[in-house]
């Protein structure tokens, strides 16, 4: 689960690979492509499109049976109030990699369509908080990253458009009274130091019915939030001081197993295959031989469903810290040969994570490539989803110019596209070819509603 806000681990390198980081010139583009008949979108640019193009053929076929089964889990299962999903898209393959509770890059959804995100916004608070009148959000700590600052002007922006009193609490020592940062798109933001009394927390007489969390807490769970009587969402146990990838991901391949029996498809094309390796370290050379063990077992089990479906490409598998975040902690390996021979330098870029948090556990995940490509210089590309509620709004495609289709993306060097998503996510079109690029992005806000309501079933679990 790679956050949006993702970047290494000081705030002046956050930057080069926040999604927040978009310029004005960029943002007028969003309005501009909402409004211009030949939007630019990304290109797949592989011929090994067979089954994803049943696939999206079937979404469309089924359509109303896929939204009507949505409208049963969310009846059992609440939405998170807001989601951010990674996607990878082989051709053969549509999959999450990472599912994020606490994300940013709102300032990068379309402008021409906040509508869908006040509305969204709305729905999720009346359902969690029916008499709020009063919002404060916790963001993270990054006072010096203006990017990831956007983003929460941004997000503030769509509460109060949704006609909410909102205001910013930081967890900063840093912040000790009111300070007004004024932001590169002539917008500003106001950090006020959080404040607790007895069992509820606010900014002097600002005492809100909902506490709403954009801060992950990798660095452990705040004292001044616990035990609190006001509504905290996501909840405390959801940050990354507790929550492990493995276990989204096992709330996932459940879900893909249940989605996958209704359509009648093979659950490996919508779920990455996983194995975890806990108790390693990195420094100490320790848990080398768990780690070689899964990742050859890994290696076998991609390489037979490739055979299975006659992909001639090497398989690979992504090695992530199970706790973490920023796209800190992550390498990929195409052999058990690759990990048994680490050298110094590698074992310390895994052996922390965000905040200096040591890694002790991670998570072995297939390798899915991406085959989208954007620009003239054909550079790879990701699809980020954005759901409020149960509802998409909006995303952005990561780009990286200097990455290949098999590398993570999630690195310094990426920028962001704006991907004109919301229209496209809600309403395909049936006299369209499957692989539309309108229709590619129904598939792609039906996988994503799958990760997020795997993230669902987590709250519900921690609850």
């Amino acid at each position: 689960m790679q956050d949006e806000k993702s970047g290494s681990s000081s705030d002046e390198n956050e930057t080069s690979t926040d999604p927040s980081n978009i310029n004005a010139l960029s943002r007028q583009s969003i309005i501009d492509m909402s409004t211009t008949q030949n939007d630019p979108v990304p290109h797949l640019t592989t011929a090994l499109s067979g089954p994803l193009l049943q696939l999206e053929r079937l979404l469309l076929d089924q359509q109303a049976g896929i939204e009507g089964w949505f409208r049963r889990q969310w009846q059992l299962t609440n939405a998170p109030f807001y989601t951010s999903v990674d996607l990878r898209n082989a051709g053969f393959k549509l999959a999450p990699v990472d599912t994020n509770l606490f994300p940013a890059g709102f300032n990068n959804l379309n402008p021409a369509l906040i509508s869908l995100s006040i509305q969204a916004a709305q729905a999720a608070i009346e359902r969690i908080c029916p008499t709020a009148n009063q919002i404060l959000i916790v963001p993270e700590s990054h006072t010096r990253n203006t990017f990831y600052m956007e983003s929460i002007a941004a997000l503030q922006d769509i509460l109060q458009k949704a006609g909410y009193d909102v205001r910013l609490g930081s967890l900063s020592k840093e912040i000790t009274e009111s300070q007004t940062i004024e932001l590169p798109s002539g917008s500003s933001i106001t950090l006020e130091p959080l404040e607790r009394s007895g069992n509820r927390v606010g900014i002097g007489n600002f005492s809100p019915c909902m506490i709403l969390l954009n801060n992950d807490l990798s660095s452990g769970r705040p004292e001044i939030l616990d035990n609190i009587e006001q509504e905290v969402v996501p909840p405390l146990e959801l940050g990354w001081s507790k929550r492990l990838k493995s276990e989204h991901f096992t709330h996932y391949r459940q879900i893909a197993k249940e989605f996958s029996e209704m359509m009648e498809i093979d659950p490996w094309l919508i779920d990455p295959l996983f194995l975890q390796c806990g108790e390693i370290d990195f420094k100490k050379r320790e848990g080398e031989e768990c780690l070689a063990k899964n990742v050859g077992s890994l290696l076998a089990a991609i390489q037979k469903k490739y055979d299975q479906y006659g992909i001639d490409k090497e398989p690979f598998v992504v090695i992530k810290a199970d706790a973490g975040t920023y796209g800190m902690g992550v390498m990929t390996a195409s052999s058990v040969a690759e990990v048994q021979s680490l050298n110094r330098k590698q074992r310390n870029k895994m052996a922390a994570s965000k905040s200096g948090a040591n890694v002790n556990q991670v998570l072995l995940q297939e390798g899915v490539y991406t085959f989208e490509t954007w620009g003239e210089e054909a550079s790879v590309a990701e699809p980020v989803v954005y759901m409020v509620d149960h509802f998409v709004v909006g995303g952005f495609y990561r780009v990286h110019t200097r990455r290949g289709p098999n590398e993570n993306l999630n690195a310094p060097g990426a920028h962001f596209e704006p991907l004109v998503f919301a229209e496209p996510c809600t309403t395909p079109c049936q006299e369209m070819e499957a692989d539309a690029e309108a229709n590619r992005f129904y598939a792609y806000g039906v996988i994503a509603r799958l990760a997020m309501l795997a993230a669902a079933r987590e709250i519900a679990e921690h609850k």
